[in-house]
């Protein structure tokens, strides 16, 4: 089995026990660099990370693989890239980029298995007359036509 794979395995035997955290991205270096980032339904925090960290570095055999592990939670402001993410995020406001250069600030009403749907108020001019008027707005984005997403932030 290769170093990769072992990893690989170990962290799968962790995210089994603790199933409201999710995997986004593991990278192996070449000189054995390992970065974990996690993102969970309720989010992450300093306990999950470290048992996360010593269910992997406890199982592994510093005399055969010289190694430095770093497992870590995604950041509140990292892009969104999973569909488990957009789901624990519904409600919340989000800047996306489409493909074709669309931007968008918007909320997050809905999330389906193939798109995501956004919700924002815009002013518009009146049909008849002067001034304008608040309107709903909607979008329906297939998350193929997605290059970023990311969380806005607000206090």
């Amino acid at each position: 089995m290769t170093f990769k794979n072992k990893v690989q395995e170990l962290l799968d035997a962790a995210l089994a026990e603790k199933q409201e955290l999710f995997l986004i991205e593991m990278t192996i270096s070449p000189d054995n660099k390992i970065l974990v980032t996690l993102d969970g339904d309720n989010g992450v925090n300093l306990q999950d990370c470290i048992d996360v960290s010593r269910a992997i570095e406890h199982n592994l055999d510093r005399e055969e693989h010289d190694f430095a592990l770093e497992v870590a939670s995604a950041g509140a402001t990292s892009p969104l890239k999973l569909l488990r993410q957009y789901k624990k995020n519904i409600g919340r406001k989000v800047k996306l980029v489409t493909l074709n250069q669309e931007k968008y600030e918007a909320t997050i009403a809905s999330v389906g298995e193939a798109s995501i749907v956004l919700q924002w108020k815009a002013r518009e001019a009146k049909a008849v007359g002067k001034g304008k008027v608040t309107v709903e707005k909607e979008a329906v984005i297939p998350f193929e036509n997605i290059k970023e997403a990311s969380i806005i932030i607000s206090f």
